[in-house]
């Protein structure tokens, strides 16, 4: 349970910030850092249930396969979510107006990452095979 709260939440994130900002609505923009902020902080204890899981289920043997693309997806989503975090504080703490393009491409390629994370725990679990 505690994986699917940084999902859903940077999720929300993404879509409020394209729509924010295409139908400016700044207000939208705004719930979509607090949103990431409670995303990238419940990673912390997704990140660390996942290396326990991993430590005391296979008693930290070596990960292989399916198993080892999983772990680095979900790690490479969770650093995806702490760059858009990052990206968002910069920008609400710059004077000027930073580029917009880079924060959005970020945050979609973050969402193809959980999206493969997923993809992978599906296979893992038993749900898509």
């Amino acid at each position: 349970m505690l994986i699917h709260f940084p999902i859903a939440l940077y999720l929300a994130a993404v879509c409020l910030d394209a729509s924010g900002l295409w139908l400016k609505k700044p207000n939208w923009v705004e719930a979509a850092y607090y949103n990431l902020t409670l995303a990238a902080l419940s990673t912390l204890p997704a990140v660390v249930s996942g290396l326990a899981t991993w430590q005391w289920q296979l008693e930290g043997h070596r990960l292989k396969g399916l198993l080892l693309y999983h772990m680095l997806s979900a790690l490479a989503a969770a650093v995806f979510i702490w760059l858009s975090w990052w990206l968002h504080f910069r920008q609400r703490r710059a004077s000027q107006p930073l580029l917009i393009a880079p924060r959005i491409a970020v945050e979609l390629a973050g969402a193809i990452v959980i999206a493969l994370a997923g993809h992978l725990g599906g296979f893992l679990s038993g749900v898509n095979s």
